[in-house]
């Protein structure tokens, strides 16, 4: 029989109406929880609003969080509630929008966290292990930085009037929350106790001095400009801003001398100085001392060095807040401004959980960034507020073997139908996700401090893992090839979005990107 285009083209439009009504799909499809729940995303999508402009962003970045982290950790999250663990998301997985992010440096295909976000803040990329600057530095010559600066997210916030906000679980001084803050011709140098002599003597500033002096430095940068300052900076890193003096000592220092700055400067006692109404604290008490709504401005530092893995966050001496409620707090203080703010926190400590081999506190501090996330939504207006989820790197790290479904993430490969473990052709049996490259297998029990691992030899070589707990908390993976710690991998990585402007962030981008949409949303540069 022949059929005309006329007629083909009413059976498709019948197809489709009885697609729409239902006669096509089966009713036990449609109420398929599959179907229903694809289905019920897409309705979400189409009704989201349609809005461009945010009067607050906050940016979450989750250092290491490839996508085999995030597969891993809503897996592991899932486990941990008693579920078989794939069906279930991370907070920000079921946000509207999300993008590829492609994340080399100017000068390597594989980067660092310093370029990387340097990329995120400034809009261009640029080389590994500088911060704040554009490609043409050479890293470690201080000569270099003058007219190479760049302008971040962060200072033109504060320029327009908002409210700014610095949140790590890394030292505050790190390469990532640095970014956000900083010209440096060189990532190390956080104190300057880091820094040569020559630098020194060339006049650049250590990283630690350019936050405590944010405000001045930013108004000399821009004449005729006057900010207020950072309201909210949160972290570890306590040593670069203390002298080599244990005079200076903190309450729950771990070193006989907490210090590392040998000009002798007391860089806290110079913020107090210098914000008189503002309010400095070390420890968890302190924390929760804080009355946000009369609080002006912040200054937390509630480690040495780095603060806990969060499995280990308990066992901080003075007690230190988690992610979410530094997040919270934050939040809490920086919307007293009624033309809005701008907040950057990021979980430092995923990467150093994988740089560790240990992919137990790789996820379990990325399970804590995605609770963080869910309290930010939870505090703020979504008609307001854009709130970006991404990382800057991604790791050596991967989800392989055929377990079946339910199979604990950490444990060791168990396939379909068996209740054994999988041997490899060597005999012995093998856990589903490990590492590429690093340390090496440790089995150290039920620690919870994975930098533990940097105390054993390089493990190289396969173990026989019959008799281990692979789930545990110290167990840490096997690696291919053998080195001092993992490293970074070059793959892309992913950014969730929320809020207004969130509609721009999709397709593959340039990790560059970032800045462009988070400028869109404030209005940061004024014609």
């Amino acid at each position: 029989m022949k059929i005309t285009c006329k007629a083909a083209a009413g059976l498709l439009a019948l197809a489709v109406s009885s697609a729409i009504h239902g006669a096509v799909v089966p009713a036990e499809q449609q109420n398929s929880p599959w179907y229903s729940d694809g289905q019920s995303k897409l309705d979400h999508k189409l009704d989201t609003n349609n809005k461009f402009k945010a009067k607050n962003v906050i940016l979450f970045v989750g250092d290491g969080m490839g996508i085999s982290t995030l597969t891993a950790a809503r897996i592991l999250k899932g486990q941990m509630a008693g579920h078989t663990g794939e069906e279930g998301y991370l907070s920000f997985e079921t946000f509207p929008h999300t993008a590829l992010v492609k994340t080399y440096n100017v000068d390597a295909q594989t980067p660092d966290s310093a370029g990387t976000m340097t990329a995120m803040m400034s809009g261009l990329k640029t080389d590994v292990g500088v911060i704040g600057v554009d490609e043409d530095i050479e890293r470690g010559n201080c000569a270099t930085v003058a007219g190479n600066e760049l302008t971040t997210a962060l200072e033109l916030a504060e320029i327009k009037g908002l409210s700014t906000g610095i949140i790590s679980t890394a030292r505050i001084t790190h390469a990532t929350p640095a970014a956000v803050y900083a010209k440096s011709a060189d990532r190390n140098w956080e104190d300057d106790g880091d820094m040569s002599d020559a630098a020194k003597a060339a006049g650049c500033k250590d990283i630690a001095d350019q936050l405590v002096n944010f405000e001045h430095n930013l108004e000399q940068r821009f004449r005729g400009v006057d900010v207020d300052g950072l309201e909210v900076v949160m972290g570890g890193g306590r040593r670069s801003f203390l002298p080599k003096d244990a005079a200076f000592n903190s309450n729950d220092a771990v070193s006989a001398v907490e210090g590392d700055r040998t000009d002798g400067r007391d860089l806290t006692a110079e913020w107090q100085a210098l914000y008189p109404n503002g309010v400095y604290v070390t420890d968890q008490s302190g924390f929760d001392a804080i009355d946000a709504n009369s609080t002006k401005q912040v200054f937390a530092l509630f480690n040495e060095s780095h603060m806990q893995y969060e499995a280990d966050r308990a066992n901080d001496v003075a007690g230190e807040p988690s992610i979410a409620q530094m997040t919270t707090k934050a939040i809490d203080i920086l919307d007293n401004n009624d033309q809005g703010f701008f907040l950057m926190v990021e979980s430092g400590r995923i990467d150093h959980g994988h740089h560790a081999g240990s992919a137990y506190n790789a996820l379990t501090d990325a399970i804590a960034l995605a609770d963080a996330v869910e309290a930010a939504v939870a505090n703020t207006n979504p008609d307001e507020t854009l709130i970006l989820v991404t990382a800057d790197h991604s790791h050596v790290f991967t989800v392989a073997g055929y377990p079946k479904r339910g199979n604990p993430i950490l444990g060791k490969v168990i396939s379909v139908g068996s209740d054994t473990p999988v041997l490899a052709a060597d005999g012995m049996p093998y856990t589903t996700v490990g590492y590429n490259n690093g340390n090496g297998y440790h089995d150290l029990g039920t620690a919870t401090d994975a930098d533990l691992s940097y105390n054993e030899a390089i493990a190289s070589g396969r173990a026989d893992l019959s008799a281990v707990d692979t789930t545990r908390s110290g167990f840490h993976q096997e690696a291919l090839v053998p080195l001092g710690d993992e490293t970074h991998a070059g793959e892309d990585i992913t950014l969730h979005a929320t809020g207004p402007g969130s509609q721009l962030v999709q397709g593959t981008i340039e990790q560059s990107v970032v800045f462009h949409l988070i400028e869109q949303a404030l209005d940061l540069i004024q014609e």
